[in-house]
Formats: structure tokens, C-alpha cells, sequence
């Protein structure tokens, strides 16, 4: 019988050139939304996202934000300074994977939210990739497999009770903003109503503008194929999170196996591993797996590489000011998300050089790193206390 193998110690970095971890700083920012946006079960009236500023020994600091847990965002700030941090100063930022697995710990406790330590984990992981990018002097779509720097961005919108408008409304607002398509709420009406809506949004498109439809995992199997076959004939770019969460990678196969429309699915998972099971159990065509929601880009990055063996393109949910990098680094992303600057202040506001859509595409430059200028003004304006 033979012994299993112990995985190597990690290398002392005593007398060791690197980039060495300092100190890592952090703020937590609300800020209000102009009006309640309604999915198919769930409400938002706030936004949120914590800020981290990770110093290293060379005098580059990592700076990211991520997340959007209004309710648990006090509880990941405390696991990243008192769980995380503590791990990770004195390491070296280069060693990108060893930081990781040492930060990983924070998962760990089965009392707690899963998705909280999580969240804590892709902070540190985010600003520790773009520290790595400004001491290679690279931008992270480079580091990261370098595929493209000019890739198409949607809105995510539809939401119910039209806050911003009706539909036609609301689309001329996105192509007002120079994006490429949207992402429509469905979900939380009978396949009939939403198919009706949907089509009000194909009308008021054209051909010319994208559109993907997400049911926010509000129907049940049968009404997600009645919805399917409704809208057989329009040209939907993919159907998101069509079922109940229960049993859903079963129920993602056999709607993805009785309709037209590309099935996508994976901002729920929590893992690499379980966004491989989505892919071996054949339920999606598209993995939208959440870097900010799931330990970071390097967590992305895994899961890109399982998708590209299974032939699976890779999305991923919201969350521009990361995800426009790591789809850009592949040869099989898709589309980068964002919202209407009323449903997410922090992507119009917070970045003080964001790149201007041009024709649907946002085009990254060759600044290190993410690239991004915060936007400390906006970002005083709306921190909150720690406490």
C-alpha cells in the first residue's frame, strides 16, 4: 500500500528579493441607489463593496474592491484584518498561489456564511494580482493569458416594476452608454408575462444589440422549457440560472437538453470544483463564475482553464473593475456585465479613469496592473465605520 504524499512545505523567504507584505488596509463603502431594483426574488436599495489597499515592501501598493454583501459587509472586513491579514504580512505577493492557500483558511469555519470568507479571500487575492501587475509592469489582461485588451460589455437590467423606465426606455439608455447589450431580469412571472416582456426588449433592440435573459433561479424546471420554447425563435445570447437552486445541476440539463438558448450558470458556486461538476454533468455552455463572490482571480483563473478542456465558454456575474481583465486574458470569454450607473454608482464613479466604451467594447490599456485610479473624493463621500 503505498504512503500518500505530503505536499511541500512552503519555501523560507528568509534573505529571499520579492515582493513582501507589509500591511493591508481596508474601507467599507455603502452607498445608496437611486431606487429599489427588483429581480425575481430579491430587492436591492444599497450597494456595498470593500476597498483594500495592500502594501508591500517595495512601495507598491495592491488596491481593489469586490464584493457587493450589504448585510455581511462589516463580517468580511473583520475576517480579512483578523483572519486574513495576519497570514499573509511578511509574505512575498509574487508567490501569488502560496498566498493564497494561506489565506484559504478564512473558508474554513462551518458556522458562518460560506460566501463571507470568500469574499474576505478575493479581496486579498485581487489586490495582491494588482500589485504583482505594477511590480511586473504589466497589466493583469496581460499576465493573465494576454488574448485580447478590447472586449464587449452589457448591462445587467429588466428589473422588475421598470425603475428605470420602460423597457424601450431603459435600452436607449444603454446604448446611450455606448454598451454592447443587456442582461434581462426574468424569473419572477409566469413564462407567458416574461416572454412578453422579453420580447418588448428584442422590439425596442434591434439587431444590432445583445441580449442574454437571467431568471435569477426563479423557475421551476418546467416553467424554465416552457420559457425556452416560447422564445425559441428569438436570438437569446444565453438563458442564466434558469431553475431552482435544490437540484439544480440536474435541472440545468434537462432544460439546456429541451430548449434552444445556451444554458448559463456558475455564480453560485463556490468553487472551481463545483463549477467542473456543472460542466462534467453537461448543464452549461456558459460558466459565469464570480472571482469577487468565490477567492479571487486566482479561483477564476482555475476554473477558466477546467472550462476550456470541456469546450465551455467563460462569463462572469457583474463586477467590471476585475472581470473586463480576466475575460479579456481568455480565448473563451464572452462578455464583461456592469449596471445602469443608478444600479451600480461604484463602476461610474469609483474608478476615476475608466476606459469610454466605444461601438460596445471597452478597450483595457497597458497600465500595470488592474490599471485603475480610485476616485478618493467618492470614496470619503461613502465610507462607513468599521465598527
Amino acid at each position: 500500500m503505498h504512503k500518500p504524499m505530503k505536499a511541500p512545505a512552503p519555501a523560507s523567504t528568509a534573505n529571499e528579493s520579492g515582493l513582501f507584505i507589509t500591511k493591508i488596509e481596508t474601507i467599507p463603502i455603502v452607498a445608496p441607489l437611486a431606487r429599489e431594483f427588483k429581480g425575481s426574488y430579491y430587492s436591492m436599495t444599497h450597494r456595498a463593496t470593500l476597498v483594500i489597499r495592500l502594501h508591500t515592501s517595495e512601495g507598491i501598493v495592491g488596491e481593489a474592491y469586490v464584493g457587493d454583501e450589504l448585510a455581511g459587509l462589516h463580517e468580511i472586513n473583520e475576517i480579512v484584518l483578523q483572519e486574513i491579514a495576519p497570514r499573509l504580512i511578511g509574505m512575498d505577493a509574487l508567490r501569488t498561489a502560496q498566498c493564497w492557500d494561506t489565506a484559504y483558511p478564512a473558508t474554513y469555519d462551518i458556522l458562518r456564511d460560506r460566501r463571507l470568507g470568500l469574499v474576505a479571500l478575493a479581496a486579498a487575492d485581487t489586490a495582491i494580482w494588482d500589485a504583482v501587475g505594477k511590480a511586473m509592469k504589466q497589466p493583469l489582461w496581460k499576465l493573465w493569458g494576454g488574448f485580447t485588451n478590447k472586449i464587449p460589455m452589457i448591462a445587467i437590467g429588466g428589473y422588475y416594476g421598470e425603475p428605470l423606465g420602460t423597457i424601450a426606455n431603459e435600452i436607449a439608455s444603454y446604448k446611450d452608454l455606448g454598451l454592447a447589450g443587456m442582461k434581462f431580469k426574468i424569473g419572477g412571472a409566469s413564462p407567458e408575462v416574461d416572454e412578453s416582456r422579453v420580447r418588448a426588449a428584442f422590439d425596442a433592440a434591434g439587431s444590432d444589440f445583445l441580449i442574454a435573459v437571467d431568471a435569477n433561479q426563479g423557475y421551476t424546471v418546467q416553467d424554465a422549457i416552457e420559457f425556452g420554447r416560447r422564445t425559441s425563435d428569438l436570438e437569446i445570447m444565453w438563458f442564466e440560472e434558469p431553475v431552482r437552486w435544490h437540484n439544480d445541476r440536474r435541472s440545468l440539463a434537462a432544460v439546456r437538453q429541451a430548449i434552444p438558448h445556451p444554458v448559463c450558470a456558475g455564480q453560485s458556486e463556490f468553487s472551481p470544483s463545483g463549477c467542473r461538476d456543472l460542466m462534467e454533468e453537461q448543464s452549461i455552455d456558459v460558466c459565469n463564475f464570480d472571482a469577487s463572490w468565490s477567492g479571487g482571480p486566482t479561483a477564476w483563473l482555475r476554473t477558466a482553464a477546467v472550462a476550456h478542456t470541456y469546450d465551455t465558454k467563460m462569463g462572469h456575474h457583474e463586477e467590471p473593475q476585475v472581470s473586463t481583465h480576466l475575460i479579456a486574458s481568455q480565448s473563451h470569454g464572452t462578455v464583461s456585465e456592469c449596471f445602469h450607473p443608478d444600479r451600480d454608482p461604484f463602476w461610474w464613479n469609483m474608478i476615476a479613469n475608466r476606459p469610454q466604451l466605444e461601438g460596445g467594447y471597452l478597450t483595457l490599456s497597458d497600465e500595470p496592473g488592474l490599471g485603475w485610479d480610485l476616485n478618493w473624493d467618492y470614496i470619503d463621500r461613502n465610507r462607513v465605520s468599521a465598527d
